[in-house]
C-alpha cells in the first residue's frame, strides 16, 4: 500500500495528501543581466539591482540593496523587472543562495528568479533552503558551476494546499525574526566590547589608556612580548606521522584549525615537535597572519602556529585581549611575497604597554566576562538555527521521500 504523501510534523487543523507538482506550472522564469557598467548614465535612477553577492546563504529576508539602475538600462540590456515576492535563485556563483524580494527589482545573469501564481513564495523558498542538495545535482561546467530554468522546471516538488503553505511559511519566518533579533544582541555586544577596549588600552602614541578604573593612574610601562611572555613558535611533523584516526597527538597546523577563538584539530600525529598546552594563546604566523585564539587542550602545534604563555607577575588573560585588541595591525609587520608570515623575531621584540598586574587583571576580568555572554548569547542563536533545520526537515515532504 502507498504511503500518504505528507511530511513527519503537520498542523492539526489539516490533513490533505501533499500535492507532487512541476516547479516550472506554479509560475513563470524570468532571468537576469548586467547593464554594461562603461556607460555611467545606465546607474543613475531608482529601480534596485543585485548581484548574487547581494544576499546571504539561508536567509531568505536579507537583500543589500546599494546599486540602482533606470528604464534606459532595462530597455538596453538583458536584466527584467521582477515582481515582488518572486524567489530569487542564485544559479551561478553562489549557487544555493536564494531571497524573496518584498518590493520590485531587477538582478544580475546570476540569478533565476521565479515568480509564483498561486504559491506562497516563502513556502517555496523554505522548501529549497530545507532541500538545498538539490542545487548540488544541477552543478555543471568548469570554470562556472551553475544551473538553468530548464533544468529546474520540470523539478518535481510536494506542496500542500495554499493555507497549510501560508501556515509553514510564517511559522518560519516568525523563527527567523527571532533569531535575527537574538543575534543583533551579539552584534551589539560584540560592538560594546570593541569600543570598550579602544578606551581601556592606550591609543598610538599615548602612555596611558582614557578609561581608568578607580584606584589606577600613571602610565603604562612599555616591555616586548619576550619580557613578558614565554613564546614558542611551532614546527611542523613529517607527513608521515599524520593520522587522521585521532591517534596520537592533536596537531594545530594553522588558522584552519581555529574556529571561534577556540582550537579545533583537523589531524593528529605521533611526533610530537613543538608543544601547547590548554589555555595557552594561539597565533596564526602565516596567512592570514595574526588570528588569535585560545588553545583547548594540549597539543603539538606545527609552523602555522606560535604558542604564547605569561610569565609570573602578569595576567595570560589580558594578555589575550590585548592580541585581540592587536589583531588587524599584523599585516603592518608581516613579510614575504607570495606568503604572508611573521617569524619569531618580529613576535619577540613587539613592543607592549602595560600596566601593573591588579590593574591587567581588572581589564581582563572585565572584558572576558563580556566575552562569556557573547559566548552564551552565540549559542543561544546557535541552538535557534538547530531548532529551526530540524522544524524544516520535518514540515516539509522531502525530495527524496516517496
Amino acid at each position: 500500500m502507498m504511503s500518504k504523501l505528507v511530511p513527519k510534523l503537520r498542523f492539526k487543523e489539516f490533513s490533505e495528501d501533499w500535492e507532487e507538482i512541476e516547479l516550472g506550472k506554479l509560475g513563470e522564469f524570468k532571468g537576469g543581466g548586467t547593464p554594461s557598467k562603461q556607460i555611467d548614465e545606465y546607474w543613475k535612477g531608482d529601480i534596485p539591482w543585485i548581484s548574487s553577492s547581494d544576499i546571504n546563504k539561508d536567509n531568505l529576508h536579507y537583500i543589500n540593496i546599494n546599486k540602482f539602475i533606470n528604464k534606459k538600462s532595462i530597455k538596453e540590456s538583458a536584466t527584467k523587472i521582477i515582481p515582488r515576492n518572486s524567489v530569487l535563485f542564485v544559479s551561478r556563483v553562489g549557487v544555493g543562495k536564494l531571497a524573496i524580494n518584498e518590493n520590485e527589482l531587477c538582478t544580475s545573469q546570476d540569478f533565476t528568479n521565479f515568480t509564483p501564481k498561486e504559491t506562497n513564495s516563502y513556502y517555496l523558498g523554505y522548501f529549497f533552503i530545507a532541500n538545498k542538495n538539490i542545487f548540488e545535482s544541477f552543478n555543471q561546467g568548469t570554470s562556472i558551476k551553475g544551473f538553468t530554468k530548464i533544468d529546474i522546471e520540470t523539478l518535481k516538488i510536494k506542496i500542500p494546499k495554499l493555507k497549510e503553505q501560508e501556515k509553514i511559511a510564517k511559522t518560519l519566518t516568525s523563527l527567523d525574526s527571532l533569531i535575527e533579533a537574538e543575534n543583533k544582541k551579539v552584534e551589539t555586544l560584540k560592538r560594546h566590547k570593541k569600543g570598550l577596549m579602544q578606551n581601556l588600552f592606550p591609543l598610538d602614541g599615548e602612555k596611558e589608556p582614557k578609561l581608568r578604573f578607580d584606584g589606577f593612574c600613571g602610565d603604562w610601562e612599555e616591555k616586548t612580548l619576550e619580557n613578558l611572555s614565554n613564546i614558542t613558535m611551532g614546527s611542523s611533523p613529517k607527513s608521515s606521522f599524520y593520522n587522521k584516526n585521532k591517534e596520537g597527538v592533536p596537531l594545530l597546523q594553522g588558522n584552519a584549525d581555529i574556529k571561534n577563538r577556540k582550537s579545533y584539530p583537523r589531524i593528529y600525529t605521533t611526533q610530537i615537535t613543538k608543544e601547547c598546552f590548554e589555555n595557552d594563546i594561539l597565533l596564526s604566523v602565516r596567512a592570514p597572519v595574526g588570528t588569535v585564539a585560545k588553545s583547548n587542550h594540549y597539543a603539538c602545534i606545527g609552523r602555522g602556529i606560535s604558542s604564547i604563555k605569561a610569565k609570573k607577575d602578569n595576567s595570560q588573560e589580558w594578555i589575550y585581549q590585548w592580541f585581540l585588541q592587536f589583531e588587524n595591525r599584523w599585516s603592518s609587520i608581516s613579510q614575504g611575497g607570495t606568503f604572508e608570515a611573521v617569524n619569531s623575531s618580529d613576535i619577540k621584540n613587539l613592543n607592549i604597554l602595560i600596566p601593573k598586574l591588579k590593574e591587567q587583571q581588572k581589564i581582563a576580568n572585565t572584558l572576558s566576562s563580556l566575552d562569556n555572554l557573547i559566548e552564551v548569547q552565540t549559542k543561544k542563536v546557535e541552538t535557534l538555527k538547530q531548532h529551526k533545520k530540524g522544524l524544516m526537515q520535518k514540515l516539509f515532504v522531502n525530495k527524496e521521500e516517496n
